[in-house]
């Protein structure tokens, strides 16, 4: 039973980093920094699989997408992606899923403290990748603020109230199912 619950384990990891591959590139150009749909596959792959393995799922994408397949904003890939204006934030989304994970494994049942969690995760995103930001383009912190920050609070709220509502029906179910 536990070679199979592995395979299942492995199998869910594989899927939802498909799944942030898929979200990942659809984006909203709209300056340096375009608005992705990567946050929300990653708070849903954490409500889906937990801290762990939904941080190893986005580390997988993180992966594809550093050897070259365009699974970045805009269809893009390679380390350039990493290491140009917007990497810093593709690396902070590892330490938003860690500590939106750890709240929502922790306190599941109370949505207000998971949307807490991944608000505190996405601000340290964002300071992770304003400071890459201001550091690559050369900018001071507010002008990275306003380029990098400030036009996604409101989406990146958004992103996180339709986690809020989704993630908890698809953990139940599959807590249900006994697959969780």
């Amino acid at each position: 039973m536990e070679e199979k619950s592995s395979v299942y384990r492995m199998a869910m990891i594989g899927v939802m980093a498909a799944v942030i591959c898929i979200l990942g590139p659809l984006s909203i150009p709209i300056g340096v920094v375009p608005i992705s749909f990567t946050n929300l596959a990653i708070y849903l792959s954490l409500y889906t699989l937990g801290m762990k393995k939904g941080t190893i799922s986005y580390i997988i994408y993180m992966l594809i997408g550093f050897i070259g397949i365009p699974v970045f904003s805009n269809f893009s890939g390679g380390p350039s992606k990493l290491l140009g204006p917007t990497g810093g934030y593709i690396i902070g989304f590892i330490f938003m899923a860690l500590i939106a994970g750890f709240f929502i494994d922790s306190f599941f049942e109370k949505w207000y403290l998971c949307f807490i969690g991944m608000v505190l995760g996405t601000i340290v995103c964002y300071a992770i990748g304003t400071a890459w930001l201001a550091h690559q383009a050369n900018m001071q912190i507010a002008a990275a603020l306003s380029v990098g920050v400030i036009p996604f609070i409101p989406g990146d709220l958004v992103k996180i109230a339709i986690s809020s509502f989704a993630g908890p029906q698809v953990r139940k179910r599959l807590i249900k199912a006994n697959l969780f």
